[in-house]
């Protein structure tokens, strides 16, 4: 298993290894290795006090601590598949003193499997999850192993936000009376907010946000509490979208992509009633993990996006006020990199996954 390997390479370790340099327009930046030797990483989770969680797409999840890697029992059980398994982590904005951490899955249902969403505490060792709660899973979610989505942001008003695949059925994602092709917007409590836009809409899942996406794989808020995600489209036609309530973002009547055979999707790349992403990419670069940077430790990317490349092995800047690209930061280390968020100290974390390894980005010396 991923963990034993990683464990065995990182048990020497009394510190991560000595930093890189790489290379951007606001100067050069050090890359640390934070931990090494992983299979199938998928996301970081930093806690307030610097030691971090991993998950890996297997089933495990992993606490660090000064390089010592512990795997954490009490996760729930998933259903490792294709894309599925053990997804996202997050970490409640309230840790220190609720020490609770969100986890999102794949959970094996009658007749599929569906993207799910756990609460769980971590005990003060970092080595058990306990009370552990399922407090939301898609109704009606699939038989195929992809496009789970699977990112949980917490709104700045504490609900929570989960993004969820079309799980390979396309005409689903207008479909509201399931969950397949929606960001989902929960309470803590795993019950439905009373402002949610369909609440007592017959036939609509109460949970639903917005709707008409493919494979929304990353997901962050700005500075003032907005969602932002990205997201994969087909065959060209990669997203950021600016989620509004209720909003349909088109998928897959509308699209900047093609089939993978070449073929014309839907009715083009507009229709009234349909959201524009605010940037596509054509050719596709497999965005993966998303952050809006708060400008603690680089002023100069304050409110800038950074999404994590795994086709093209780079991270994509995107100004944040013209949401265009423009800037790749590129090296050994960004190779397929899957999720990238923001520490309580302000430094970068990203996964490679090429390199099976955890990166912290940090200002020069």
């Amino acid at each position: 298993m991923w963990v034993k390997v990683a464990i065995l390479l990182v048990m020497s370790l009394a510190q991560p290894t000595l930093a890189q340099t790489l290379d951007t327009r606001a100067g050069p930046v050090e890359v640390t290795q934070m931990i090494g030797g992983l299979d199938t990483p998928w996301a970081i989770g930093v806690l307030p006090t610097g030691e971090f969680l991993i998950t890996g797409r297997d089933g495990d999840l992993l606490h660090v601590q000064n390089g010592k890697a512990t795997n954490i029992s009490g996760v729930p059980k998933v259903y490792a598949r294709g894309q599925g398994g053990l997804l996202d982590v997050t970490v409640a904005r309230d840790y220190t003193r609720s020490r609770e951490i969100f986890l999102t899955y794949s959970k094996r249902q009658r007749g599929g499997t569906g993207t799910a969403l756990a609460v769980a505490q971590l005990d003060v060792n970092g080595r058990r999850l306990t009370n552990v709660r399922t407090i939301f899973e898609a109704a009606t979610g699939g038989s195929g192993g992809r496009h789970f989505g699977s990112r949980v942001v917490e709104g700045s008003d504490g609900t929570l936000f989960v993004t969820i695949g079309d799980r390979g059925d396309r005409p689903s994602a207008q479909d509201r009376s399931n969950h397949n092709g929606t960001i989902v917007r929960i309470n803590r409590n795993g019950t439905v907010p009373h402002d949610n836009p369909f609440v007592g809409q017959e036939g609509i899942r109460p949970e639903i946000w917005s709707y008409g996406h493919r494979n929304p794989q990353g997901a962050g808020l700005d500075a003032r509490g907005r969602l932002w995600t990205s997201e994969h489209g087909a065959k060209g036609g990669d997203e950021v979208n600016a989620i509004r309530k209720g909003a349909n973002y088109g998928w897959p009547v509308i699209s900047y992509g093609v089939h993978y055979s070449g073929g014309k999707i839907g009715e083009g790349t507009s229709k009234p009633g349909m959201e524009q992403p605010k940037h596509y990419w054509d050719p596709s670069i497999a965005p993966s993990g998303l952050m809006v940077y708060s400008g603690k430790l680089w002023s100069q990317w304050r409110g800038d996006l950074f999404v994590g490349s795994l086709k093209f092995h780079y991270i994509s800047r995107l100004d944040g006020d013209s949401v265009r690209e423009v800037e790749q930061l590129k090296g050994p280390e960004t190779e397929r990199v899957r999720d990238i968020v923001e520490a309580p100290d302000g430094s970068i974390w990203f996964i490679s996954v090429g390199q099976g390894a955890v990166y912290r980005m940090t200002p020069t010396r």
